[in-house]
């Protein structure tokens, strides 16, 4: 009889261990926002597949949305140059409404959009946190020339590749505005590489 319930015991502290490997085995890392957002439209749209790029297009331009509002957020509280705080609140309000615009043409269409920085975002982000003075200043207006740019290449993708004539329209009318925010960004650097 002890052997048996001694053996019970050992089963019963087995089967424990094994219900709280599995449980810290299956503690999931928070996936990308951006990720989520487009295997959601995948599912959504799976038959449709103009549909599935046009969605894919918005989300991409979401998410660079987020990045370039955190970052011009990160720019007025952190730069102590006013030509800097004063292109990251342009980032932020600018950004803010194409966010608005983005969301708005979404939810019409029925597109998922990420709601928080990518991890490529948060990764940009940490890494112009960990700048200060000048070195911030220049790495923040050498990731606004980038990010600039990379938004007015997806914006005319859109514009020029999308099937949905809502989505073209608002990327054709939102390149004229990017593009301005390039040339100052590209002004700001210029200013900030003489220093």
């Amino acid at each position: 009889m002890k052997k048996l319930l001694l053996a019970g015991k050992v089963i019963l502290g087995a089967g424990l261990i094994i219900i709280f490997l599995n449980s810290c085995k299956n503690e999931t890392k928070q996936e990308d926002p951006q990720e989520v957002a487009e295997d959601s439209n995948e599912a959504k749209f799976d038959s449709i597949d103009s549909k599935e790029d046009d969605s894919q297009y918005i989300v991409d331009i979401a998410s660079i949305n987020l990045a370039e509002i955190e970052l011009g957020k990160l720019a007025q509280t952190k730069s102590t140059n006013p030509e800097v705080k004063k292109f990251g609140k342009t980032m932020v309000d600018d950004h803010t409404k194409l966010a608005s615009e983005v969301s708005a043409l979404a939810k019409a269409k029925n597109f998922t959009l990420p709601t928080s920085l990518t991890e490529e975002g948060q990764e940009e982000y940490k890494k112009l946190n960990e700048k200060t003075g000048v070195d911030f200043d220049k790495k923040f207006a050498d990731m606004m020339v980038d990010g600039h740019q990379k938004a007015i290449d997806q914006v005319r993708k859109t514009a020029e590749n999308a099937t949905d004539q809502d989505v073209k329209l608002w990327a054709s009318n939102s390149v004229a505005g990017l593009t301005a925010h390039l040339e100052h960004a590209k002004l700001l650097k210029e200013s900030l590489d003489k220093k």
